[in-house]
């Protein structure tokens, strides 16, 4: 069994691929405080609750955004399953072309994601990545990243209103049922889901206007369902999209 591992600034995915497929995941919080040793214990018990035997992971893969707990759970990994794991980063094949400036600064995460896309999708993509921050990757049907953009995610969006407001409440995303809204909550609601959604509408417009092709859009991020409904554009949330990139770099990099 593969066991896959995306570190984001908010939580660290886990994926355990097994006869090809993805058979198990969780998330837990990303804590740049913790050990190696600590993550190990998390790990085991994660197993031991779910009744994975670590004997059956057999390999392992890592995506990192957060440096600081990369070498820790790589350690936790090895310590727990007796295995080394794989870390996306330069030097390992991915299938991936990027035509960007610094190609080392490309977040593992995108990378992995966009892999993914091209082996489920293919085409022309546009990626979106809906965490901490909102990314948008655009891949040509050459499997070519030429780049994309990077705005604010929801989350630090809402928090920063709370936060910078002193009238303005912390709230729940939810989309209010009109855009003019008549309320305090409300209106923030209609400008964070409704006014994110106006901008990867436009976004998505701007690119293909760009590239000059009509692309197939792809979501994944806990909080792309609730802001790609309203979307003008037909966009397909994949929930697992990063994992399943990353099954497919460590075949590739386990072939070759």
């Amino acid at each position: 069994m593969l066991l896959t591992a995306d570190v984001g600034n908010t939580n660290i995915k886990l994926g355990i691929f097994e006869d090809d497929s993805l058979s198990f995941k969780l998330r837990f919080s990303t804590d740049t405080a913790k050990t190696g040793d600590e993550f190990a214990v998390q790990l085991y018990t994660f197993f031991q609750i779910y009744g994975i035997r670590s004997e059956d992971i057999t390999a392992s893969i890592i995506s990192s955004v957060v440096p600081k707990i990369t070498r820790p759970l790589r350690d936790a990994i090895f310590t727990v399953t007796g295995v080394k794991s794989l870390v996306v980063g330069p030097g390992l094949k991915t299938g991936l072309n990027l035509q960007i400036d610094r190609p080392e600064t490309l977040g593992a995460d995108i990378v992995a994601g966009c892999v993914g896309a091209c082996e489920k999708y293919g085409g022309d993509l546009i990626m979106i990545f809906m965490g901490t921050a909102t990314v948008l990757a655009y891949v040509d049907s050459s499997r070519t990243c030429y780049g994309g953009a990077i705005a604010p995610g929801v989350g630090i969006s809402m928090d920063a209103l709370a936060a910078g407001g002193a009238l303005l409440p912390a709230i729940d995303l939810k989309a209010p049922k009109k855009a003019v809204s008549t309320n305090t909550v409300d209106c923030m609601r209609s400008g964070v889901v409704f006014g994110t959604a106006c901008m990867l509408d436009g976004m998505i417009d701007m690119i293909s206007k760009e590239t000059g092709k009509v692309c197939r859009v792809i979501a994944t991020g806990g909080l792309a369902p609730e802001i790609t409904k309203n979307c003008r554009h037909d966009i397909t949330y994949d929930e697992n999209i990063i994992l399943d990139g990353l099954y497919c770099i460590y075949r590739k990099n386990r072939r070759e």
